[in-house]
């Protein structure tokens, strides 16, 4: 039982990812770059990519924090010298195996660590907690490996050199700790950046834990500690440095604070972009699908990729389009319900009982011999003919800018003129009358349909109760077409319309019709003159 509902949660991912990766476009729009693949890569492409990254990042990151650290101690503070033979087995023998070591270290043991933390991913599970609790801590852990391996070097080398002469510890003390705490920012915020494919995995079970410094003001805390912080400090203890070291010269401390000066200004300016470009991107991203639905796409799916409030603002969009996605479907299936126009109304407006008086053209379809169609076939097969049947009145219907009002077993009335008023309802309603006819007999052979249609004032509105009601017209022209519906069953063509009504069409309308003979229909007290479309010799009706 637990193994199926695995496979079903890791089915219920996979199809997420492919919803996003489909509606959501290039890979860089994905993750907020190209550099972090697709949703859709393979776990094994993606922990060789996120290695490679961190790889890279962390060797460049630490050789240029060694660089920085030999330019302190050998060219802002020279004196003492680190070259003195008394101290040269250090420099030449101790410190070089440590930065060997350390590196190796801290290239293979803290990258591969972090790979650990997410090998879930990899693995294609469905995270536990302890595996989001472990995606999220894994940057901090990181950094925390690389702290030790700088805080080591820098007891190590302080203790070796300051046994040797104590001038030795001040300087080589800033040297080795000043570049070491930035490095291990520098990493810490670009291992969050590499690890957001497995972040936005995680983030798929829930929030990411607490942390000690949390969110967007946790991470700019951070950078403003270590961009402006550190190097503030680092100028701080080099005039100590200089008070307390009675043989440096103003030039010497001039040197010593430009080339901490120029540090704090490159990192600092490395590690702000870092933050800055970590908080635009999933804004950016947020910005890019509001654009999307706006122009109408509401299969749009963002990657939730970021474990701060920003995170919760990709998340809080997807919210928001599910929701976008449920009220259109709600829309669209009310609208085949009650016809779309009907539905618009009721949003525009707050509903209510009641009707009023407009001028409007009906149809009335109704198939002949139903009760035979229906006990000779199957019901399925049945089925299928009626909506066969209806999907050409539908499509008529719509094209010509009238409502679908009722389906009535086999019957359809059919409104022109209301709730939308039609300054041409009655051109509409025989354009649409007679294309029924057509396609009906080319389309539909098994139904014969009569076809009636009359036109005149009508009350439209909603009938019913408060809890149920719906919209209808009522009036005369109804129970006009209605009886001009049956009528038309024994004409040829089965389709009859009022004169009245074609006399109230255009030029190019009232063209395509003739005038018949006059009857009283069933329940009317006056005559009504027929109308029925001009038909060729061949027997096919007028072109439109």
């Amino acid at each position: 039982m637990r193994h199926e509902k695995s496979t079903a949660q890791r089915l219920g991912r996979l199809l997420a990812r492919l919803t996003s990766q489909s509606s959501y476009g290039p890979a860089s729009s994905e993750y907020g770059t190209w550099i972090l693949g697709r949703v859709s890569e393979s776990p094994q492409r993606r922990r060789i990519r996120i290695q490679l990254i961190l790889t890279t990042f962390v060797v460049i990151a630490n050789l240029v924090g060694i660089c920085v650290a030999l330019l302190v101690v050998t060219v802002t503070f020279p004196v003492p010298s680190v070259f003195d033979s008394h101290v040269l087995w250090i420099t030449a023998a101790v410190a070089p195996a440590y930065v060997g070591s350390a590196l190796i270290v801290g290239i293979f043991w803290a990258t591969n660590r972090v790979i650990k933390n997410v090998r879930w991913s990899i693995e294609e599970r469905v995270p536990t907690e302890q595996d989001q609790r472990n995606t999220f801590f894994a940057p901090w852990r990181l950094t925390r490996v690389l702290l030790v391996l700088w805080g080591g070097g820098t007891i190590v080398l302080t203790l070796l050199y300051g046994l040797q002469d104590t001038d030795y510890i001040p300087k080589v003390l800033l040297g080795i700790s000043f570049p070491g705490i930035v490095v291990s920012a520098s990493c810490y915020l670009f291992t969050e950046f590499a690890l957001r494919p497995v972040a936005a995995q995680a983030l798929e079970v829930g929030s990411p834990p607490r942390r000690f410094a949390p969110g967007i003001m946790g991470r700019t805390l951070t950078v403003w500690a270590v961009g402006s912080g550190v190097p503030v400090l680092g100028i701080l203890l080099a005039a100590i440095i200089t008070l307390t070291l009675q043989n440096v010269s103003p030039t010497q401390f001039t040197v010593a604070v430009m080339i901490l000066a120029v540090f704090a200004l490159a990192f600092g300016f490395l590690l702000m972009w870092i933050l800055s470009w970590l908080t635009a991107t999933p804004v950016r991203s947020v910005r890019n699908a509001l654009d999307r639905v706006e122009r109408g796409d509401l299969d749009t799916n963002l990657v939730v990729f970021d474990g701060t409030e920003l995170g919760e603002l990709q998340r809080g969009f997807n919210r928001m389009v599910h929701g976008l996605r449920e009220r259109e479907r709600v829309r669209d299936l009310f609208g085949r319900h009650v016809g779309r126009d009907v539905a618009l109304l009721a949003e525009k407006q707050r509903p209510k009982l009641g009707g009023e008086e407009r001028h409007a053209a009906v149809i009335f379809v109704d198939i002949i011999g139903s009760t035979q169609l229906v006990t000779s076939r199957p019901a399925v097969e049945v089925v299928e003919l009626l909506n066969r049947f209806f999907a050409v009145i539908v499509d008529e219907v719509d094209r010509h800018h009238g409502l679908v009002n009722k389906f009535e077993g086999d019957a359809v009335l059919a409104v022109f003129g209301a709730p939308v008023a039609l300054d041409d309802a009655e051109d509409q309603a025989l354009s649409a009358a007679r294309a029924m006819a057509e396609r009906i007999c080319a389309e539909v052979p098994e139904c014969d349909a009569g076809i009636g249609v009359a036109s005149g004032q009508v009350v439209a509105g909603n009938v019913g109760a408060k809890e149920r009601f719906e919209y209808t017209v009522i009036g005369g022209p109804v129970n006009e077409a209605a009886r001009l519906c049956e009528l038309s069953k024994d004409v040829d063509g089965h389709l009859v319309a009022s004169a009245e009504t074609v006399a109230a069409a255009g030029d190019d309308e009232r063209a395509r019709w003739t005038l018949g003979k006059t009857v009283t229909l069933r329940g009317h007290d006056e005559a009504t003159r027929l109308a029925t479309p001009v038909r060729h010799s061949s027997g096919e009706l007028a072109k439109s």
